[in-house]
């Protein structure tokens, strides 16, 4: 299992929208996102537009591969698009993953390992 946590920028005047867009989220969308792999999946957003998401998956190359390929996840994306800033494509092939430099959970297991 790998945690991935991703950035991306929303337009500032788009956040309402976009938040209103994600209280609802289709279920085709809900599923597709689950078949790709995607687990226990939530996204942060500050006023500013800063977008923060963050799921677990078994393999993220499968995931990614699997929603590029999906017509369901390419219809919402393509609605999806013009809510970014700096992204070059869609949003989920687009999103900045961040590395993982620390994990509590991670840690006390190791440390009670010992």
């Amino acid at each position: 299992m790998t945690r991935v946590c991703f950035r991306l920028r929303v337009r500032p005047e788009l956040v309402d929208e976009y938040r209103e867009r994600h209280r609802a989220v289709p279920d085709e969308m809900l599923r597709e996102i689950a078949a790709s792999g995607r687990r226990d999946y939530t996204i942060f957003l500050a006023d500013d537009g800063e977008l923060v998401g963050v799921f677990t998956v078994d393999d993220l190359a499968a995931s990614t591969a699997y929603l590029a390929a999906s017509p369901i996840a390419t219809a919402w994306e393509a609605e999806s698009a013009r809510f970014f800033l700096d992204l070059d494509g869609r949003p989920d092939q687009g999103m900045r993953v961040l590395d993982e430099v620390f994990s509590l959970d991670d840690q006390l297991t190791r440390s009670t390992a010992s």
